[in-house]
């Protein structure tokens, strides 16, 4: 079981983004029991560090990354975190929890098995998944491209949103957004600094091979939303390039994936942008496809 004296330790991984920075902080100290500590991993130019002494109730540390790249922030806040932590997290700058969610979250972990090894805090705004009933209809899902089950693997490498959940559920992956994980954990996996820059799939990579070995879980009383800002982002071609390279790395590294299945699922991707780029008359989806080709034709040889 859990021990409701655990130290619960959140590292921010940020980077240009001040206002969206103080808004989470902000929601921190708020929390019934801020965290026992925040490490700032900071990535921005010019830098944040002003920023720490504006939140008193809280207990922060700041950490200076540059050039920055999600992966190698979350491994220097890992770094920086306290030896006392029991449970170390992460969270997006961009997050904001609601005023009882780390009380909630703190309740589930002096509860939880040994057997748990991460949990997630349950996103109250989830976005509406794009074309989810071409997603969910039988013939999809009885290629194993995609399942009804929210938060599922699938043998594609393709993974399942898991939406905005109305009870606590196991799953097989978490997302990086606002997660908590058990120190153990943390000190046995290891962030694959492949996914650099933008650190796309990042978060299933780490999350499913933990998964392997602990349960995961979603707090649906732990609530948040994310409000996706728009700094920091991979142009349409280069997120279309990025989310074949990163997806096909993810899955000649889980030796159980299939990768026939994987190019299908891509190509059907792929498909899928042009559709909405017809509907919705975006010629950021035309890019988007133009990546996926490139990375989908061109032999995996690694990192460009």
């Amino acid at each position: 079981m859990g021990s409701e004296q655990d130290r619960l330790v959140f590292i921010v991984p940020t980077k240009d983004r001040p206002e969206e920075l103080r808004r989470l902080l902000k929601s921190l100290a708020l929390q019934i029991h801020p965290p026992d500590e925040i490490v700032i991993v900071d990535g921005s130019q010019p830098p944040l560090s002003d920023i720490v002494g504006s939140f008193p109730r809280l207990c922060l540390k700041y950490v200076r990354v540059f050039p920055p790249s999600t992966v190698r922030q979350r491994l220097a806040g890992i770094e920086a975190v306290s030896p006392a932590a029991t449970l170390i997290g992460f969270l997006d700058d961009d997050a904001v929890l609601e005023a009882e969610a780390l009380e909630r979250m703190r309740e589930f972990w002096a509860k939880a098995s040994s057997e748990i090894g991460g949990a997630s805090f349950n996103m109250a705004n989830y976005p509406k998944m794009v074309a989810s009933s071409l997603k969910a209809s039988a013939l999809v899902c009885g290629l194993g491209l995609y399942s009804r089950e929210p938060g599922a693997v699938l043998p594609s490498g393709f993974h399942t949103m898991i939406g905005v959940l109305d009870r606590t559920r196991e799953v097989r992956w978490l997302p990086g957004t606002a997660v908590l994980w058990r120190r153990r954990v943390i000190e046995e996996f290891r962030f694959d600094p492949w996914y650099e820059g933008y650190g796309y799939l990042e978060d299933l990579d780490f999350s499913y091979r933990v998964g392997k070995k602990y349960r995961l879980a979603v707090v649906a009383e732990a609530r948040y939303s994310h409000y996706p800002a728009a700094g920091g982002r991979v142009n349409e071609y280069g997120f279309g390039l990025q989310e074949v390279r990163n997806r096909i790395h993810f899955v000649r590294r889980n030796q159980e994936l299939s990768i026939g299945k994987c190019r299908l699922a891509l190509v059907a991707r792929a498909g899928l942008s042009l559709v909405l780029a017809v509907r919705e008359r975006r010629a950021g989806y035309l890019r988007r496809i133009w990546g996926n080709l490139a990375g989908i034709a061109k032999p995996f040889a690694g990192r460009p």
